[in-house]
């Protein structure tokens, strides 16, 4: 099948209420083109500079996700155009989110990234970490950032109830967050969740953005 036949596929089965983030950091700049030439709009890349190069060079109307893992003194590379950032994991990289965006006259939409998963390799935060954010005093002062949601990474694994269970887990604390007090520039939208391999067992618990990019990009 195509690149626009797979995008059509997956989005029919994802609904009008789940946002289809296509993963292009492993697919050329043509199949990205292609993907847009077939209307879609939204591109993840998990790389600061490789996200910067391709910006420059593909359609003005992209929106861009930063996916993978951000280190601060990235974050000025991709804080003039990043529509969302799915990966905040401290206060101090929300800080310099906050400091880059101020710069270029900007609020960027962020999502904290949360551990979900059995491999410690993962990044993200516990409970007690996103506790630790959410009331952090300095929050609200951050008036170029908007916290949206979570984003989160399942185990690496075929067994499906181990997966459906670490994104039930997730959605729980999507949902007691949401509905509790939450500072001006926090507000609990989007979940993140699952990818080519899982993508259906997120949906059924709950997210309503997936990030998938083999199932698009490869033959």
């Amino acid at each position: 099948m195509s690149i626009a036949e797979n995008i059509q596929r997956i989005q029919d089965s994802l609904g009008s209420e789940v946002t289809l983030v296509a993963v292009s950091k492993y697919s050329s700049k043509e199949s990205v083109k292609e993907a847009c030439e077939a209307g879609h709009r939204d591109f993840g890349e998990n790389k600061a500079q490789d996200l910067t190069a391709r910006q420059e060079e593909l359609p003005d109307d992209i929106r861009w996700h930063f996916i993978g893992h951000l280190q601060r003194n990235k974050v000025k590379y991709i804080a003039p155009y990043i529509h969302l950032i799915h990966s905040i994991d401290s206060m101090r990289l929300l800080e310099e989110v906050d400091k880059q965006a101020a710069k270029h006259e900007r609020i960027i939409p962020c999502l904290l990234q949360m551990h979900i998963a059995s491999e410690e390799s993962k990044f993200g935060l516990d409970e007690a970490e996103l506790k630790d954010i959410l009331d952090h005093p300095d929050l609200s002062k951050l008036s170029h950032i908007r916290i949206e949601g979570l984003m989160g990474m399942a185990t690496n694994t075929t067994n499906r109830e181990t997966i459906s269970t670490e994104f039930a887990g997730l959605k729980r604390i999507f949902d007691r967050i949401k509905s509790g007090s939450l500072p001006a520039n926090v507000e609990m939208k989007t979940l993140s969740m699952g990818m080519s391999s899982d993508y259906e067992l997120a949906i059924a618990q709950g997210s309503n953005m997936v990030r998938i990019g083999s199932a698009i990009f490869d033959d």
